[in-house]
């Protein structure tokens, strides 16, 4: 008999996926259609205490904050705004009421932020505590963000920096490895991780760009966030739209701190693979894509074209310097459940 950890995360998701519509899932959320102006955008994560959350590296007022940072990035990359959440909680017992109270605070906090509430929820005993958080939003229907529109000669953005959220989570599991940086440096990784912020700034800019070119190649755009890695989304991207990429490795924006604190082969591997960056990836056509990560990168975002959608199916990653070979990337070195 075939386990789950047999086939691991992907191979569940592709047995799963038989039993949904083909034209709702495979995206960072559901769209489903509602009035002819607006379409509803459902998200759903599932936190579990000891995989996506500890005491040693995360307080509940953290865990609640990213938690919904997550889910509200999962809506920012279908191109919608947040109308509100529920929360189920798996608790055990014997946990602490103030642990309860505190993991809201996290929540109602990062909620604030983007003028959104609670409406609703469940709480059932559980031995381990889990946190699943359901968010609804809204967007209108030529301004949906899928995977599966990527166009070969498309620029390739993220809009900042990757591979500071797992500089933090480092930083807090191995204390050691703060020898080597300042106090200012150490506090902004480990907030990168803690108090990760979803990218729905970028929106109201995104869809201001394209508005200005309406001669543009294509008005639809391709995306998803960077929660599980950059490859990962960049590879996801690729699947689903039946493409190839190639990425230039001097253009991934990585923290500045990683040039003396880690070694170059590190810091790209922090980069593509460390994951809980929460950073949109776009495919765009470039005039679009010169334009919006100049906007963004005044507001002080280190947004940037790391590369270009191609023809065939490999992604490929380019060392300008020719110091290390062409890499061909692969799903299979990203964070995938069941196989950790």
């Amino acid at each position: 008999m075939t386990k789950v950890k047999d086939i691991g995360e992907q191979g569940i998701l592709a047995t799963l996926q038989r039993f949904c519509p083909p034209e709702i899932i495979g995206d960072d959320a559901a769209v489903l259609s509602t009035t002819p102006d607006h379409s509803l955008v459902v998200t759903t994560d599932v936190l579990v205490d000891g995989v996506h959350f500890s005491d040693v590296t995360t307080s509940p007022e953290d865990a609640g904050w990213r938690a919904v940072s997550a889910n509200l990035s999962d809506l920012a990359a279908m191109g919608a705004v947040p109308i509100g959440i529920t929360v189920g909680l798996g608790l055990p017992g014997e946990l602490m009421v103030s642990w309860v109270e505190r993991l809201y605070q996290g929540i109602t906090e990062c909620l604030q932020k983007y003028n959104t509430s609670i409406v609703g929820g469940d709480i059932v005993r559980s031995p381990v505590t889990t946190v699943a958080i359901t968010a609804f939003g809204q967007v209108q229907p030529q301004r949906i963000i899928r995977r599966s529109v990527a166009q070969v000669g498309d620029a390739i953005v993220v809009t900042g920096v990757h591979g500071a959220s797992h500089a933090g989570l480092q930083l807090l599991l191995h204390p050691e490895l703060r020898q080597n940086l300042s106090d200012p440096e150490q506090k902004t990784l480990i907030k990168a991780h803690q108090r990760p912020l979803p990218r729905l700034d970028v929106l109201p800019i995104l869809w201001q760009i394209v508005q200005s070119y309406p001669l543009s190649p294509h008005r639809f755009i391709a995306g998803m966030d960077s929660s599980d890695g950059l490859a990962d989304a960049i590879l996801q991207i690729c699947r689903a739209s039946g493409v190839g990429a190639v990425l230039e490795t001097e253009q991934i924006p990585l923290p500045a701190t990683f040039h003396h604190w880690l070694t170059p082969e590190q810091a790209l591997e922090y980069g593509l693979y460390g994951g809980e960056d929460f950073e949109l990836v776009l495919c765009l056509p470039e005039i679009l894509a010169n334009t919006l990560v100049s906007k963004v990168s005044k507001l002080g975002h280190s947004a940037a074209i790391v590369g270009t959608i191609t023809t065939g199916s490999q992604v490929i990653l380019c060392h300008q310097d020719k110091k290390l070979p062409d890499q061909v990337l692969s799903l299979s070195r990203g964070f995938q459940h069941f196989t950790q």
